[in-house]
């Protein structure tokens, strides 16, 4: 029987693809980062053909590395950059349009006439999502709209929509299978989360055919087998899952109450509540947490639009420092209190704010800032806006975590998960296996192919690595976030 499981992690920024073994151990990895195009201001884009290439690509690759025959692997899983839009053509898998990424704002006016004609309540109640451009059904009309015989052909039925697991899904299997599962359709604002389905009232308001929609399955489901040509063998895809979803799985938060907070692009803060959907009163998300044997569990989540990509922006954008990591040393030097914030409100603010008109800012500077207090203001600022959430799920009655569960690519600086704890007043736990959003979906793939029983079994393998104890005094943890909060208020469009 084959023990292993391949993983495609396809993010924001990168394609990643991980090798697990049935133990949840890393065997091989393989991963590349794609271009970023920004045609307009607000406006974020991917190339739908990047994306398929870079993803193929680095599967080929982990599973060389693993020195793997293809057919020993017993599925793969897939998670995804969610919200992200693709529409292609149902023959060819053309994309005529490129990718509209979930940071894109340009649907801001519409989503606005939205709101003022009165819609976002209903909207809330039945997708548990707040009406704004973060999500997938605005960005898919305005590639509908816009984009020259869009909507025609899609009234023919001759189109094909998905979020990127659905593109992927499909090209793996040559152009046979159009699904997606629970939690990707959960983030479209066409899906209603009570009743599971496509909701045809959001469709009418939306102007949206059903034809180009997905099939909807649980996240451990038969999703369909990879053309042979690809990978070297047919392999069943068996798991899928958002990128957020599959962090609470790799992160065993299978119990109502615990919470996890990924650091990727950008930061996501979810919190499992179990079998009936928690109705936030300071504008979280609810959502689908995970659907298995078609039971759901749902979540309440927290998106913040700019974590790691502050730290790309200070790499790439302003050539601040030259690799990521040198921004731990340099947060070492400063210290904790260099007076300076920065609000990376680059395509708006997402949670609790839900500003999409909000840009980025600077405040505190002096004839002393230099490079290393700027850098150290782009760390804090992932953990000030973690707290933002933390703050709002207290207000909604949320016990305060006994301990936060991180993962993601920034958690492997030890300065910023210590500020972390501290600024939280709460201790953080970094797991053994960080990839937990690629180790979630394997463990869904896992769960479909019998390598293991149940989810108890899943969350025996999950270890942590550290602890980061709070260690700051109250005083000076107030001081610091007062002066985050009235920064935040200097850049809000109505500030």
């Amino acid at each position: 029987m084959a023990h292993y499981l391949l993983a495609i992690d396809q993010g924001t920024t990168s394609s990643r693809a991980i090798v697990f073994s049935a133990q949840g151990l890393p065997v091989a990895r393989a991963q590349q980062e794609f271009k970023q195009y920004f045609p307009k201001d607000g406006w974020v884009e991917h190339d739908g053909e990047e994306i398929w290439l870079t993803t193929l690509k680095v599967c080929r690759e982990a599973i060389e590395q693993s020195g793997l025959n293809p057919a020993e692997i017993a599925a793969i899983g897939i998670t995804n950059q969610r919200e992200t839009t693709l529409v292609w053509d149902a023959v060819t898998g053309t994309p005529i349009h490129p990718a509209i990424v979930w940071q894109d704002r340009r649907t801001a006016d519409y989503c606005a006439e939205l709101k003022a004609a009165g819609h976002e309540a209903d909207v809330a109640n039945r997708t548990g999502l707040l009406i704004d451009p973060y999500f997938s059904a605005t960005k898919l009309r305005w590639i509908l709209e816009n984009v020259p015989g869009a909507r025609e052909r899609a009234e023919r039925g001759e189109l094909r929509f998905g979020t990127v697991d659905s593109f992927l899904l499909w090209r793996l299997t040559g152009g046979k299978v159009h699904r997606t599962d629970a939690t990707n359709a959960s983030r479209t604002l066409l899906f209603n989360i009570h009743s599971q389905q496509w909701d045809e009232t959001l469709l009418r308001l939306f102007g949206i055919p059903a034809s180009l929609l997905p099939e909807v399955l649980d996240c451990a489901a038969e999703f369909g087998t990879t053309d042979a040509v690809l990978l070297g063998a047919s392999i069943p895809v068996r798991g899928m899952a958002g990128d957020q979803q599959a962090a609470l799985i790799g992160q065993a938060c299978f119990q109502p109450g615990m919470v996890k907070s990924t650091y990727g692009t950008g930061c996501f803060m979810i919190q499992n509540t179990g079998d009936r959907p928690v109705t936030s009163r300071n504008r979280l998300l609810t959502t689908v947490g995970y659907r298995l044997n078609g039971k759901v569990s749902y979540a309440v989540e927290g998106s913040i639009f700019v974590a790691g990509a502050a730290v790309q922006w200070l790499r790439d954008g302003i050539k601040l420092i030259s690799h990521a990591r040198d921004s731990e040393a340099l947060a070492e030097q400063t210290g904790d209190a260099c007076g300076v914030y920065l609000v990376p409100a680059f395509t708006g603010l997402g949670a609790p704010y839900w500003d999409p008109r909000a840009r980025g800012a600077i405040f505190g500077l002096t004839r002393d800032t230099g490079i290393k207090e700027i850098v150290t203001a782009g760390l804090q600022s992932v953990c000030y806006q973690t707290r933002d959430l933390l703050e709002a799920m207290g207000q909604d009655g949320a016990a305060p975590p006994s301990a936060l569960r991180v993962d993601g690519g920034m958690v492997e600086n030890n300065w910023v998960m210590q500020f972390l704890a501290d600024i939280l007043g709460v201790p953080v736990e970094r797991p053994e296996v960080t990839e937990t959003t690629a180790l979630g979906v394997a463990y869904l793939a896992g769960l479909q192919a019998g390598l293991y029983r149940d989810l108890d079994e899943v969350a025996s393998h999950w270890h942590r690595q550290q602890r980061f104890m709070p260690r700051m005094a109250e005083a000076h943890r107030k001081k610091l976030y007062d002066g985050w909060l009235d920064a935040v208020q200097r850049v809000r469009s109505g500030g």
